[in-house]
């Protein structure tokens, strides 16, 4: 279908942008907000655990901006949105968390170029909040999920309560890794050995000899004179 003039291209959500082995069988996902020192070390982490379990662990993070206290992660937010349209978001994300103290919108941009975005009217979509919705729709998700701090993490789609540091991360992907190689043992069906019966031999009898014993009469003595 051709694109009229002026209509803005489908929005890629955040929620279809993974980073790692579409196979993996870990799947984590992270609740955040650019500003956030603690989400910053989070992602620290989550960087070092995507390098040790390469081809077991997928990642994908979504917008949780705290705006009550940080007032530029929302329209940071936004800027991960637009340069995830060229492909350009887990560059861009971590250049923000890199440069958290200093999320202007003309720093913004720049961090944009920087992470390879070549769009010339980036910085025009980011003041008129073309991906402004896009971050919304994380953040009311996470509201329905019960979230009102940010970092949260999904582990398998189930709510991870340990700590956020490598170590902990670590002992809780093990296990579900561990489960699920049980999990595929038991789901294996034994081959079936089908034993092929042996082919009875039937051994005709042996003819039995018949041994005709002939009585031969010996003549009778003739008695003598």
């Amino acid at each position: 279908m051709a694109q009229s003039k002026g209509q803005l291209p489908e929005i890629i959500p955040t929620k279809d942008i993974w980073v790692g082995d579409k196979t993996a069988p870990v799947k984590m996902v992270m609740y955040g907000d650019y500003e956030s020192d603690a989400c910053s070390k989070a992602n620290i982490v989550v960087n070092q655990l995507m390098e040790k379990y390469e081809g077991k662990l997928q990642f994908n993070f979504r917008h949780f901006p705290l705006t009550r206290i940080h007032q530029r992660s929302h329209k940071a937010a936004e800027a991960s949105v637009g340069a995830a349209q060229e492909g350009k978001f887990w560059p861009m994300h971590n250049l923000l968390f890199e440069h958290r103290r200093r999320l202007g919108t003309i720093s913004l941009k720049e961090y944009a170029k920087e992470a390879g975005v070549t769009d010339k009217n980036f910085l025009t979509k980011l003041v008129d909040s073309v991906y402004g919705w896009s971050v919304r729709a994380d953040l009311l998700e996470g509201a329905d999920k019960g979230i009102k701090d940010v970092p949260v993490f999904y582990l398998n789609d189930e709510l991870y309560k340990g700590q956020i540091n490598l170590n902990a991360f670590c002992k809780s992907i093990d296990a579900l890794l561990s489960k699920q190689k049980k999990s595929a043992v038991k789901a294996t069906p034994k081959p079936v050995v089908k034993t092929v019966p042996k082919p009875v031999v039937k051994t005709a009898p042996k003819p039995v000899a018949k041994t005709a014993v002939k009585a031969t009469a010996k003549p009778a003595a003739k008695k003598r004179a």
